[in-house]
Parts: structure tokens; sequence; C-alpha cells
């Protein structure tokens, strides 16, 4: 009976090993995986933004919103001046939308204010309404330079 129990113990022993060596490699393999995704969807979602002889990059944010948005570039639009801090331009379609209230908007974010208007933000302050982001500048030195000239042609394109 002993010999019996031992054998037992031991295979069930095994079993458990093997069961946590396999768990442990799967685990491994899944952050793996979502290490590569995560890096593909950051890189895929970059757009260029020219103002006259100057190129932006800005990092769209994946939502609905910005993968409808995607599907309108390449596109060159002429921007409307408003307020001494943005930039509008009213798109030919409805885009989803998921508005709140920011609080606080900073120069190079990249938002739509209903479910048409894109908004180019090229000065940091507080508003009272809502937008849906849909991304941000990342490098915003010559930015406000660049788009406070009154109305511009603005092209953008994904990256």
């Amino acid at each position: 009976m002993k010999s019996f129990n031992r054998k037992y113990s031991s295979l069930l022993l095994l079993i458990i090993t093997s069961a946590l060596i396999f768990t442990s490699f799967s685990c491994a393999k899944e952050k793996n995986e979502e290490a590569v995704t995560s890096s593909d969807t950051l890189t895929s979602h970059k757009m260029i933004i020219k103002v006259n002889s100057q190129t932006f990059t800005a990092t769209l944010l994946d939502n609905k919103t910005t993968q409808a948005f995607k599907q309108l570039l390449p596109m060159t639009i002429h921007m409307t001046e408003l307020n001494g801090n943005e930039k509008y331009f009213d798109l030919s379609q409805s885009l989803p939308t998921e508005a709140s209230n920011p609080g606080n908007i900073k120069n190079g974010d990249i938002m739509l204010y209903g479910s048409k208007s894109l908004v180019l933000f090229y000065k940091t302050f507080q508003t009272s309404y809502d937008y849906t982001k849909v991304g941000t500048v990342n490098n915003v030195e010559d930015y406000a330079a660049a788009l406070s000239t009154g109305n511009v042609t603005v092209a953008l394109e994904m990256d």
C-alpha cells in the first residue's frame, strides 16, 4: 500500500509541475504577443500634419472616432481661424463621437466638436465645451506660430 501511495504522490507531483510549467510558458507567450500588438497599434496611428512648409507629427487615439477619421485621409483642407487659439474645418460627413468636457485644452490637441468639426488647437486654455479627442501633436514647438496666421491650408495624412 505504501508503494501505491508513493507512486500516486509522485504522479500527482509530476502533473502539478507540468501544469505550472505549461501555464508559465503560456502567460509569457501572451505577454510577448501583447507587447508586439501594442507597438504595432501605436505605429499605425501616426498622422502627418503639413502647414505651409512645416511638418508636424501627431499620435491618434484608438477609438471609433479616429477609426472613422482615418478613412477620410489623406485630405487637404482650408481651416478657419477661431478665437485666436484654434483652427476648424467642417468635415463632409459625421463621425462617431464620445464627447466630454476636457476642462483644459492643450496646445497640440486634435479634437472633434460635435460630429463634424475637426479642430486643431494651438494654445492652452480652459474650456466649458464638450469635445471628442482624436489625438495630440507630438512636436508642438513652432506649432502655434505655424497655425496662428489666420486661415490656413493644412494637409493631413497617415504616416
